[in-house]
């Protein structure tokens, strides 16, 4: 990997860790579908000048429209809004070391759909890292009532990423990463859409929050993206999921900061354990979820 390809990577952990904090900023004033739903819609529209323009990507568009909607549920609007959900009980940090479980879901997955056998090492790291959820769990605010099971249903967001990124290799590996990525958000903005207009907030939002939807739509989803499938095509997807070793630092970051949260014992030590973990899936041989191959460190 490349200095700037290394770059990329710290910038879009930083962008994504970032993320979680727009979370808990704005999520009590828009409710979590609502929120997901400008999120998806703001940023999908962002890239779709882009297909437009391109007449490759729009036939691309066209012939894959219905995977694309598939991926926009289960890569997009589902985990998106399971995410915001949780973000109401625990801290950004918190969320973001749940999202880190991403790469050992995926590699679970690829064992079970894609029947790519795991060596004895990526074993034990699968052990290792759902025995970090384990202690991670542990550290769940009992006081709020909801939070397990909103907890619960973000560790069901990152298994649904592990699905999608098979889902990509299997079924969408030939198209271009800018019409999977505006494609499926603007599929998940019109799952959405019905929902968040249910749940539209009775009183306006303040204009600090629509400043910070504004930017977890384009500097923590649209762009990020981009640089992301880039990424995948110069350096391998398995270099370029690094990124999520790093996105619980910049969650835990960004949340004490800004937001004053408190890193605990149970949270450090959860991460530490899943970030073990899914480094030993990943230090012998890792299933390349977009390309069909194998690639060996």
């Amino acid at each position: 990997m490349s200095p700037t390809e290394f770059l990329q990577v710290i910038l879009m952990a930083a962008a994504w860790g970032g993320s979680f904090l727009f979370l808990r900023m704005t999520v009590g004033e828009f409710g979590a579908i609502s929120l997901i739903g400008l999120r998806v819609t703001i940023a999908g529209l962002v890239l779709l000048p882009g297909i437009l323009r391109n007449p490759e990507w729009r036939e691309q568009f066209r012939q894959n429209w219905l995977r694309l909607m598939v991926l926009g549920a289960i890569n997009a609007a589902l985990p998106f809004t399971l995410f915001a959900w949780v973000t109401l009980f625990v801290t950004a940090g918190f969320a973001s070391i749940i999202n880190a479980t991403a790469p050992l879901f995926a590699a679970f997955v690829a064992w079970l759909w894609m029947k790519e056998r795991p060596g004895w090492l990526a074993v034990i790291g699968l052990v290792t890292g759902f025995a970090g959820v384990v202690l991670l769990v542990g550290g769940v605010p009992a006081t709020q009532s909801g939070a397990v099971l909103a907890t619960a249903g973000a560790f069901l967001a990152s298994f649904l990423y592990g699905v999608s990124a098979n889902f990509v290799k299997t079924r969408l590996a030939g198209v271009h990463a800018w019409v999977t990525t505006g494609g499926s958000l603007i599929f998940a903005a019109l799952w959405l859409l019905p929902l968040a207009i249910w749940q539209i907030p009775d009183r306006m939002p303040s204009m600090q929050s629509w400043a910070a939807v504004v930017m977890l739509a384009i500097f923590c989803t649209s762009i990020p993206n981009i640089y992301y499938f880039r990424l995948v095509v110069r350096a391998g997807p398995t270099r370029a999921m690094a990124v999520a070793f790093l996105i619980p630092v910049f969650g835990m970051l960004w949340g004490a900061l800004i937001l004053g949260e408190v890193v605990t014992l149970s949270m450090l030590a959860g991460c530490s354990v899943i970030l073990l973990g899914t480094a030993l899936v990943s230090a012998k041989k890792v299933p390349d979820l977009f390309s069909g191959r194998k690639r060996r460190l």
